[in-house]
């Protein structure tokens, strides 16, 4: 029986995957900011710190520990990063860094396996989800330092999900940049299932969650990037003109701009 802690466990991806994994045998301890196993701040070290040593407790030791939470609100790369923008980056990036940090003793004991949750947007950018996307990236990057520094000792696998819908996407939305017809529409299952997947499986280096996601972030990475930024700033030009990005707030110069 595998002992499992996820963070962002009350959302839709992390309550698919908590019931998921607990149909599969799993001992899963959920951490969230509310309507969860254990309350969890992954923007406080202390309460990081709290939530991790009682899950450990509970289980009994730790195999898998899965990075999950997140948050997303659109910004512009021209902009000051303001406070929310601060929040996707605290959220997102850090965030895992902190619980991994916490996790990390149980996990080498256990020779476990820590299971980063990055995006599609890590590959494949869009306009305005500036804090969104670094944060993302970010995550790729320290998988890859974690497995450098820690590959001896634990697994470490970075999980890709496209757009879904869920609420993290809804303030993009409202603000004229959906990602809703700019980016292929995937499902939760789907997220949840490969997660599932990287806990329990084989050790994976990197897993999107669909067939497509596989193909598209396997030529993009061997594409030139100006070549590939080229292809994605003509997507968008054509997006704009059919008018997919509303004419308010972030998007509105934007597509008068790039559809001219």
């Amino acid at each position: 029986m595998k002992r499992v802690v996820i963070t962002g466990a009350a959302g839709g991806i992390g309550s698919a995957t908590v019931a998921l994994l607990r149909s599969r045998g799993c001992a899963v301890v959920g951490l969230d900011l509310a309507g969860a196993d254990i309350e969890c701040d992954v923007r406080s070290q202390a309460s990081v710190d709290a939530a991790v040593a009682q899950a450990v407790e509970r289980l009994g030791g730790l195999d898998v520990l899965i990075n999950n939470a997140g948050l997303g609100t659109p910004q512009s790369a021209a902009a000051a990063p303001d406070d929310p923008a601060l929040a996707v980056l605290d959220v997102n990036l850090v965030g895992p860094w902190r619980v991994t940090s916490a996790a990390l003793p149980a996990l080498r004991e256990s020779h476990g396996r820590v299971v980063n949750v990055a995006s599609g947007l890590a590959h494949v950018t869009v306009p305005f989800s500036t804090a969104y996307t670094m944060s993302k990236r970010g995550v790729v990057a320290y998988s890859d330092l974690l497995r450098l520094e820690e590959g001896d000792r634990i697994d470490v696998t970075t999980v890709y999900p496209g757009y879904i819908r869920t609420p993290i996407h809804k303030e993009s939305t409202a603000a004229g940049v959906p990602l809703e017809g700019a980016v292929p529409v995937e499902n939760v299952a789907d997220a949840a299932r490969t997660l599932v997947r990287a806990a329990l499986g084989e050790p994976a280096r990197d897993l999107a969650t669909t067939r497509e996601g596989t193909i598209t972030y396997a030529v993009v990475r061997l594409l030139p990037r100006r070549l590939v930024d080229a292809v994605t700033r003509r997507r968008m030009a054509t997006l704009a003109r059919r008018g997919h990005f509303a004419d308010k707030g972030l998007a509105g110069a934007f597509a008068q701009r790039i559809s001219r």
